[in-house]
């Protein structure tokens, strides 16, 4: 089973992308709305993959990936970012994350992204 970690600081998006994960037969492992949180739930629940917000408080999405990569180099993480950001997420991509999603979003999208990264 495929256990996701979801970062958002928005509370309506983790629901709306827990949902559609959970309906595909994939197991949420934690739900961060920050950088610090998402930190410790990637050490505490050993996600196969996050999807990570970029815009959130305290720290970006940039820096809570460096962090993430530093801890579990071969991390499989989706950004989810709003429209216009393509330089972050272009930034994203050469640090390490390994696909993007673009909000606004359908909630499938998301599950198609997850398994197109991981092969199934």
């Amino acid at each position: 089973m495929v256990r996701v970690l979801i970062v958002d600081d928005a509370k309506f998006m983790r629901s709306l992308i827990r949902k559609s994960l959970e309906e595909a037969g994939f197991k949420v492992v934690g739900e961060a709305e920050n950088g610090d949180q998402a930190i410790e739930l990637l050490k505490s629940t050993d996600p196969d993959v996050v999807t990570l917000d970029i815009v959130m408080p305290d720290k970006n999405g940039l820096e809570v990936l460096r962090e993430m990569l530093k801890i579990k180099p071969n991390l499989n993480v989706i950004i989810i970012s709003a429209l216009g950001q393509t330089d972050i997420i272009a930034e994203a991509l050469r640090i390490g994350a390994k696909d993007y999603v673009i909000k606004p979003f359908q909630p499938q999208v998301v599950v198609d992204v997850i398994m197109r990264v991981l092969g199934i």
